[in-house]
């Protein structure tokens, strides 16, 4: 298939539900208003492609550029390519996507994490912040915790939107993962009060730090 049969094909899945939603979560433009599940199965259907990828891409449309992140080769991305394309992301959910679908599998994810933890871009800036989650988890001798800790408590509260997400992630992180850290990390939380009142579905935990870090503590036990 090629980029403008696909476009054409997303057009015809359009879901006005989906839409709807797309459109009060900020996107509100260039989408046709996709379910993900439809975009999956047009991936499988598809295959892995990194030239149709780009192209798709370069169109700007949201379906269009959720679905290259089912089908592009991460490893075939330069890290200045990947450095331009997470900066050129317009939203969240998009921003998820090349952050878990390329970004965290990239040969130079560590590279750019650092660099991106030093960058004021907001998309930049999420992108590190979600690999150094990461880190917390999987790899935390390879990092300086309090240091971390440090700089969330002076730069979470006036980080732009899209950063301040995934800051919150690596807070949460430290508290649930390492004890040491947890009484600092609950304080950090309760001093910023970052999502204190963040709208929670019932049933779900909420963002704020301090909850989500006790919560899932008494979960594991």
């Amino acid at each position: 298939m090629t980029a403008k049969e696909i476009l054409k094909e997303l057009e015809s899945l359009s879901d006005s539900k989906t839409k709807a939603l797309n459109t009060k979560n900020g996107i509100w433009d260039n989408q046709f208003g996709v379910k993900l599940g439809d975009l999956r199965i047009l991936a499988k259907r598809i295959k892995t492609n990194h030239a149709l990828a780009l192209e798709l891409w370069q169109t700007e449309n949201f379906d269009a550029q959720m679905l290259a992140m089912l089908l592009i080769k991460p490893k075939e991305l330069s890290a200045d390519e990947l450095d331009t394309m997470v900066r050129s992301v317009k939203h969240a959910r998009l921003a998820d996507w090349i952050n878990s679908y390329v970004v965290k599998i990239h040969p130079d994810s560590e590279t750019l994490r650092q660099k991106w933890m030093m960058d004021e871009h907001p998309m930049a800036s999420r992108a590190g912040w979600n690999l150094t989650s990461q880190r917390v988890v999987k790899a935390p001798d390879t990092l300086d915790i309090p240091a971390l800790l440090d700089r969330i408590e002076q730069e979470m509260a006036a980080a732009a939107p899209d950063a301040q997400w995934t800051m919150n992630f690596a807070l949460a992180e430290i508290g649930i993962n390492h004890p040491q850290h947890r009484p600092r990390a609950i304080a950090i939380g309760e001093k910023l009060g970052v999502y204190r009142d963040y709208p929670v579905p019932k049933g779900c935990t909420s963002p704020f730090a301090p909850i989500w870090i006790e919560e899932i503590v008494r979960r594991q036990g």
